[in-house]
């Protein structure tokens, strides 16, 4: 576990991540060797199981932190990414303060929480039970996703809610559920960004922000979002082969 990860986060320095989707632990270990400062594992949209996080865990071996998103606020999900050794977990469609509030109890051990008690990697498989039941209280980053129109509605009973560390925008999903599939520049958009914005500025809340580039999340950052999120894997393979074939081609045809 990344020493520190969470205060750091609490304490909204800029943290900068990327994505990870592939079921491919090499490619991980690679994203952690460039520099960033956390991977964000998405095991919601990506074609992740428990062994694959568990070996993406073991791949990056500390060099960046790893915060997981389990598909939704499920106590057994939960549970399971803290278990094989996430630094954290970040939760979709998150709406309401009661749901909030769940998230933070399955992923805290009592008396902050009510998360199960096994053995597994996170434990050092038994190894290491005590000093990370002792810790992980402090360690384990809580991340809750603003994506949904009730979400903005909602916003200052959810980052009311103690032991939330973060809140990260979601703007595609957000744009869909003001029925505006992708238009994360619409006016009533970006109203709702910014109302998230300003409560979460007033109640001292980090705030996170993925984009597809880094042009994408540049003017959140100016902002004075922390948590960033900047690019996919398998968009950095698919566009670095296009490139390079269509070079190839370009040299052919000369």
């Amino acid at each position: 576990m990344q020493p520190g990860f969470r205060q750091r986060l609490r304490q909204c320095e800029p943290l900068l991540g990327t994505m990870v989707t592939l079921p491919s632990p090499a490619t991980a270990e690679v994203l952690s060797e460039i520099g960033f400062d956390w991977l964000f594992v998405d095991a919601e949209h990506g074609a992740l199981t428990i062994p694959d996080i568990q070996g993406i865990l073991q791949a990056v071996g500390g060099k960046a932190a790893c915060l997981v998103r389990v598909g939704s606020c499920n106590e057994a999900e939960i549970k399971r990414v803290l278990d094989v050794g996430a630094q954290g977990v970040i939760v979709p469609q998150v709406n309401s303060a009661e749901q909030a509030a769940e998230v933070v109890r399955y992923a805290r051990y009592a008396p902050e929480g009510n998360r199960g008690v096994g053995l597994a990697r996170a434990h050092g498989y038994g190894f290491r039970f005590a000093e990370y039941v002792q810790s992980a209280n402090e360690q384990i980053s809580v991340v809750v996703q603003a994506e949904h129109r009730l979400a903005v509605e909602n916003i200052e009973e959810i980052v009311a809610v103690p032991g939330v560390d973060a809140v990260l925008l979601g703007p595609y999903d957000l744009s869909a559920s003001y029925n505006k599939m992708g238009q994360i520049d619409d006016p009533e958009v970006i109203a709702a960004i910014n109302r998230v914005t300003e409560v979460c500025r007033k109640a001292g809340m980090p705030l996170g922000y993925f984009g597809v580039t880094a042009e994408a999340v540049k003017p959140w950052q100016t902002q004075g979002y922390s948590l960033l999120v900047a690019g996919v894997d398998i968009l950095y393979v698919g566009q670095g082969a296009r490139r390079m074939l269509k070079d190839l081609k370009t040299q052919t045809d000369t």
